[in-house]
């Protein structure tokens, strides 16, 4: 499989992009005004203690308080990680127990801020280099899910628990409280870059992140309440450190500065890929390749053609996103469940992309056509599940129902694409769908009678887009005349280009 990245930079604006054979597969976006806050740990001030939904608000000096759930809060004598990386499921006490009003306290954002939520925190300190993940407050030695091998699992976790060992920077040098206890060692994550890896890689890393540690102990000495105590890398850095593997053949960047930072990032951490970054000195905009341009605004359309003719249609909403598969006009050439099968499938592949094009998160329903072929079903299932296999996000695929649908979530820690480009549509006010023109007309009839009993006026001039006043003036005039004789007053009507067409004003004269 050929992978490239694609960085563009601007002044004001970084995207990267990540292509998997010509193909668009994910787009990251950072705007200088308005840097996401995941990774990011910060000393921050507990507002609000909350027993009721077991959590605490907590002022870490964003525009709104944090939310911050028992569950995510460290406490002595807990397993806080299992196996794959994820906080364990051990029951929390009363919140009441581990924070207080007013209590200093070492978080660390785990989700941005999203619509009208709060960022979401935790004590659990997690801080990624390219092999591993540091775990400062637990003792677990973890292998990432994703590498499958057994074997290869064992070696890592075997050559982890030595260098671990051997390189140990001692107990952590921060006061125990009940949301930072004091532990004998730290814990590591393996990540699934590090499948293949060699002893010295890792010993590398375990070195850099004890440094990084040691740094990050003193700026919370130093720190105070509402500052950050450690920002995570730029998108650039982030993005070599993230998708970075032997299988990306080339990393094109079209800026010479970010170059020069990104080849110093890979010869200090991945050396044997620095020359496979290289500056893009095209007079093409580089997102021009591959058509990620074109790419990127299909992604924030509805509805996403496919190669048979069918099409899908996805709604993403405040609770949940949907994915409508149809047929249109894909007509097969043996039968009407090979015809839904064949759709089905080529869907499974497509929706899985767009979760991952989109950035979509949280819990996804797919309605795939009905098929009643059980086998068909099992087959569809497992194809949506390996086309989202290559996902970095974690994603849990659940049975397809009777109805033919399927649920799933798929983790979700940034905006999606579209909430990052985009704003409610100021006509519609984001509900995706205007009123209608005669819908209009009555409303402004009966603001005209409301008016003329609140006010004295003895001539009403109304203000509203051309299609409603002509649609007035040609299909409603009588309704008009009868109007005026209720009310005793002239109405005057006058078309305004620039008012939308649920807009309007009725002006007393």
């Amino acid at each position: 499989m050929s992978e490239e990245i694609l960085i563009n930079v601007t002044p004001r604006e970084t995207r990267v992009a990540l292509v998997e054979n010509g193909m668009l597969q994910e787009v990251h976006v950072e705007r200088a005004s308005r840097r996401g806050y995941v990774g990011n740990i910060y000393k921050g001030k507990v507002s609000r203690v909350m027993p009721g939904m077991q959590a605490a608000f907590v002022e870490i000096g964003l525009d709104r308080a944090a939310f911050l759930h028992a569950s995510d809060i460290v406490r002595p004598h807990a397993t806080v990680t299992g196996e794959n990386g994820e906080a364990a499921a051990a029951p929390s006490p009363p919140i009441t127990e581990l924070v207080r009003d007013g209590q200093d306290i070492v978080v660390q954002v785990v989700k941005d801020p999203i619509g009208t939520k709060g960022a979401r925190l935790t004590t659990h300190l997690s801080i990624p280099s390219r092999y591993l993940v540091l775990l400062p407050y637990s003792k677990v030695l973890g292998v990432s899910v994703r590498i499958e091998d057994e074997a290869e699992r064992q070696r890592l976790k075997d050559m982890l628990a030595a260098l671990a060992t051997a390189i140990d920077p001692g107990p952590a040098a921060v006061p125990a409280t009940p949301a930072t206890p004091a532990v004998p060692r730290l814990g590591y994550i393996v990540r699934t870059n590090a499948e293949g890896q060699s002893r010295e890689a890792l010993a590398e890393d375990i070195d850099y992140l004890g440094k990084l540690w040691a740094n990050i102990q003193e700026q919370m000495a130093r720190t105070r309440v509402g500052e950050r105590i450690y920002e995570d890398l730029s998108l650039p850095l982030r993005a070599l450190r993230d998708l970075m593997r032997p299988s990306i053949e080339k990393v094109r960047i079209d800026s010479r500065e970010t170059l020069e930072r990104a080849q110093r990032f890979v010869s200090q951490f991945m050396p044997e890929l620095a020359e496979r970054v290289e500056h893009y000195p095209g007079e093409r905009p580089i997102f021009d390749l591959y058509g990620v341009e074109d790419e990127i605004q299909n992604a924030l359309k509805k509805d996403v053609p496919l190669k048979s003719g069918g099409y899908l249609i996805v709604d993403q909403t405040e609770a949940m996103t949907t994915i409508d598969v149809n047929t249109g006009g894909f007509l097969g050439t043996r039968n009407l469940e090979e015809t839904v099968f064949r759709t089905n499938l080529e869907a499974a592949q497509a929706a899985a992309r767009q979760l991952r094009l989109r950035n979509l998160g949280g819990i996804i329903i797919i309605d795939f056509i009905d098929m009643t072929d059980e086998e068909h079903q099992r087959q569809v299932l497992r194809q949506l599940q390996k086309s989202m296999a290559r996902d970095h996000a974690k994603a849990t695929v659940y049975d397809m129902s009777p109805l033919g649908l399927v649920e799933m979530t798929r983790k979700r820690t940034t905006e999606s694409l579209e909430r990052q480009l985009c704003e409610p549509c100021p006509a519609c006010s984001g509900r995706g769908s205007v009123k209608t023109a005669e819908t209009i007309t009555y409303e402004i009839f009966r603001e005209i009678t409301r008016a003329v009993r609140q006010f004295d006026a003895q001539q009403l001039l109304v203000l509203a887009a051309p299609k409603v006043v002509n649609r007035i003036l040609e299909e409603e005039s009588v309704a008009v005349a009868e109007l005026e004789e209720f009310i005793g007053k002239t109405i005057r009507f006058q078309p305004e280009e620039h008012y939308s067409q649920e807009q309007y004003d009725v002006v007393l004269l």
